[in-house]
């Protein structure tokens, strides 16, 4: 009969450390199976960040990557008021297997995959509440951290409510994900302590009792990446619409009034991204390429006006691996606003959202131009 313990801990707690050495002492296990990823094993055990800033902004996941900065940053600050370093109890975990010559057993999903199904599987209305939740979390007090563990439960079930698709990604998966890999693990050691965040708890114990309920695995490991999508198919919408709407008024109304277009929607879009690009204190030359570029890009689905913003700004500023290091590690919002890899990403983001924005609006102004009354379109 295999023995299974589970520890359920919260990563900024110093009884949540204390409690997993005391479980593995007292249990003496085969394994430790800990919630973590070799990702993130890497990212608790490196000095140097693995990231790459091109490889970001190329990758279009530059929104994904400033989301996954910022909720680490909160959680380190949390850590700080506890004096436990985000993530310490999986590594004392880890220590105390080898201390008493336990295998070791990462059980939880890439974090990469699980960012990727969260940002490409939640609708924007649910991002808005997330990313709105976590900009709350940046000017709010944290008080009674220490009663983070009794209170786990009701801060689920809350989750649920903001985002019920995002809870499922980074819950409810993960909980049937490292429940399937300590049924994997139960076919070769007697005995396993289990460590992992006391909100995952409860779900992988009713998976474990419960593994037909477990989905395919295949099914958890599903990644977007350049497939056909909404966003896509209404990028390609706006820029056909578009030159139709530039083609018409050129054979209908002449060369004066397509003229006439066109500087409205250079203008219109160029504005925008700049405006976006100058909110994230972009350098002159970064947003002067996003007010240059955005017309053609808001017309070209492959590429985006703050990719090419951001790529300026990369190439102008010129983030060392020592800011790169420093953004994992800022102390405050403002250390991680004027850190200059975060900057580069910022400006990625908010160039982008200008562009959305003066592309939604210029294409209204050019339809406007053709003569169709697009209010009474849109409101019968």
């Amino acid at each position: 009969m295999v023995e299974v313990h589970i520890v359920g801990t919260a990563h900024v707690l110093r009884e949540s450390v204390d409690r997993v050495c005391k479980v593995i002492e007292d249990v003496k296990p085969d394994a430790v199976a800990v919630e973590l990823c070799p990702k993130r094993l890497h990212a608790l055990m490196a000095k140097e960040p693995s990231i790459s800033l091109s490889d970001v902004i190329k990758s279009g996941n530059v929104s994904l990557a400033i989301l996954q900065i910022i909720l680490s940053f909160l959680q380190r600050k949390i850590g700080e008021k506890t004096g436990v370093r985000p993530g310490e109890e999986m590594l004392a975990a880890i220590r105390k297997a080898k201390e008493i010559g336990a295998d070791v057993i990462l059980i939880d999903r890439d974090i990469g995959i699980t960012f990727n199904r969260l940002w490409y599987n939640i609708s924007i209305i649910e991002k808005l509440k997330l990313f709105w939740q976590i900009f709350r979390s940046l000017f709010s007090k944290e008080d009674e951290v220490e009663n983070i563990l009794s209170n786990v439960d009701k801060l689920v079930e809350e989750f649920r409510k903001i985002g019920p698709k995002a809870s499922k990604i980074l819950i409810d998966e993960r909980d049937s994900y490292m429940a399937y890999n300590i049924l994997k693990a139960s076919e070769k050691y007697e005995k396993i302590v289990v460590v992992v965040g006391a909100g995952h708890r409860k779900g992988i114990e009713r998976y474990l009792k419960n593994p037909k309920e477990i989905p395919q695995i295949e099914k958890l490991l599903e990644t977007k990446k350049g497939r056909f999508s909404l966003s896509k198919a209404f990028n390609i919408f706006i820029s056909s619409l578009i030159l139709i709407s530039f083609a018409y008024i050129l054979t209908k109304f002449g060369s004066g009034l397509a003229l006439n277009a066109f500087i409205y929607w250079f203008l219109i879009n160029g504005v925008l991204s700049a405006l976006g690009a100058t909110l994230a204190l972009a350098h002159p030359l970064s947003i002067i390429s996003a007010f240059l570029c955005a017309w053609l890009t808001s017309l070209n689905p492959l590429i985006a006006a703050g990719w090419i913003a951001g790529y300026v700004e990369m190439k102008v500023r010129k983030p060392s691996i020592d800011d790169l290091i420093e953004m994992s590690k800022a102390e405050s919002i403002r250390d991680l606003f004027k850190n200059r890899a975060f900057r580069v990403l910022l400006v990625t983001a908010l160039t982008n959202v200008g562009s959305i924005v003066g592309t939604v609006y210029g294409a209204y102004i050019i339809l406007q131009m053709t003569g169709i009354d697009i209010k009474n379109i849109l409101i019968p």
